[in-house]
């Protein structure tokens, strides 16, 4: 059953990969035999944790490009990077994204509005329609979006966000029917609340995660490296008739939703 998971040969690029779920995600492909090319805002961390890849999955298993998704520019200069230096896309995840505002969506400044749409929607659209001629001249290949178990109930504090992650949802399932003749499968991945760094005001008082833990039947907080097994599923031929479907990963805390 190995070669179920076996990304041999198998590049991959994965935005918000340089900490956290990302970094733990591309790590996960790296060690299944995929190349991975690994982007965030800031080289320096990136190259950090290309280094951390490279050691843990062999050398030259990672390639670091800075990027902003929230510039098609970028976007496009990572897409052409990971052609050029690994070869064409096989595998993309898409788990960079944004926050700037918490309050009532119907207070929600224009700027933070649009950001959020941009970064968590709009972004992976573009690199969805830029890897996909490489998939689908390959006869097939997978996408994967980080959306988020928001996306599923309304929030006062947090309720653009999860429309924003909502949205991502509804996008998976258009480009999943778009690009199914081509054999391109597209998914998304909703977390459940996950001690990283991007949600740290969620969680980082212990009377607060004492008072989520008790809501959730696996009684803990997602972990970064909860993330490498499902990445790698749906990456590979494990999941290869699974397609427009958004998988929750929350500790059982969702199926009440």
């Amino acid at each position: 059953m190995a070669e179920l998971f076996d990304l041999t040969g198998k590049v991959a690029v994965l935005t918000g990969a340089s900490r956290g779920m990302g970094l733990h995600m591309a790590t996960a492909l790296a060690r299944h035999g995929a190349t991975v090319v690994i982007a965030a805002r800031k080289q320096e961390q990136l190259d950090d944790a290309a280094a951390q890849i490279n050691s843990a999955a062999g050398s030259g298993r990672a390639i670091a490009v800075a990027c902003n998704i929230g510039s098609k520019e970028q976007v496009q200069a990572l897409v052409n990077t990971a052609r050029a230096r690994a070869g064409p896309v096989d595998i993309l995840i898409g788990n960079a994204g944004v926050n700037p505002y918490y309050g009532p969506t119907s207070e929600i400044p224009d700027d933070a509005y649009d950001k959020t749409m941009s970064a968590n929607v709009q972004s992976n659209l573009w690199l969805a329609r830029m890897v996909a001629p490489d998939m689908a001249r390959a006869g097939g290949g997978s996408m994967m979006f980080t959306s988020s178990i928001g996306a599923f109930k309304p929030s006062t504090m947090l309720g653009t966000y999860g429309m924003s992650k909502l949205a991502l949802i509804g996008l998976v399932r258009n480009i999943a029917a778009e690009f199914g003749p081509a054999g391109i499968r597209v998914n998304a991945i909703c977390p459940g609340l996950v001690k990283t760094d991007f949600a740290r005001e969620l969680w980082d008082k212990p009377e607060v995660e004492e008072r989520i833990r008790k809501d959730i039947p696996l009684r803990r907080l997602g972990e970064p490296e909860d993330f490498e097994g499902i990445a790698v599923f749906l990456a590979s031929d494990a999941s290869r008739y699974m397609t427009g479907q958004a998988l929750t990963v929350c500790g059982g805390s969702n199926m009440w939703a």
